[in-house]
């Protein structure tokens, strides 16, 4: 089985700094994309910031110049760290990644649990 765990969420002002962090664990052969969603209550889930396997990164209008996701592909891990943070940020954040398990699988989405993240004016 696969285990997608975020970590890292919490209360913090408007102008300050957050980081995030996805593990993924358990049966892994390759893990191709991996993404940060957001959904904000009364809101549809969009996306945040993605990667991919080689580095390549982008992010939504909303989050330029301040937020930087990375990855470490040796602890399938990615992190998402959201600087100047304002009010409109707040939401739950999810990981996604687009993992492979076996070296013959199919590609599949898996998901995190979300953690919260709330800005306060």
């Amino acid at each position: 089985q696969l285990r997608v765990v975020e970590s890292g969420g919490g209360l913090v002002q408007a102008g300050g700094s957050q980081g995030l962090s996805c593990t993924i664990s358990g049966t892994i052969y390759s893990i191709n994309d991996m993404r940060w969603y957001r959904q904000a209550p009364g809101k549809q889930r969009e996306l945040v910031a993605g990667i991919t396997s080689g580095g390549t990164t982008s992010y939504a209008d909303s989050v330029k110049g301040r937020f930087t996701i990375s990855r470490d592909n040796a602890k399938n891990t990615v992190h998402l760290q959201m600087n100047s943070l304002k009010p409109e940020d707040t939401g739950v954040y999810y990981c996604n990644a687009d993992v492979i398990q076996h070296q013959w699988g199919d590609r599949s989405y898996y998901w995190g649990q979300g953690t919260q993240v709330t800005v306060s004016s």
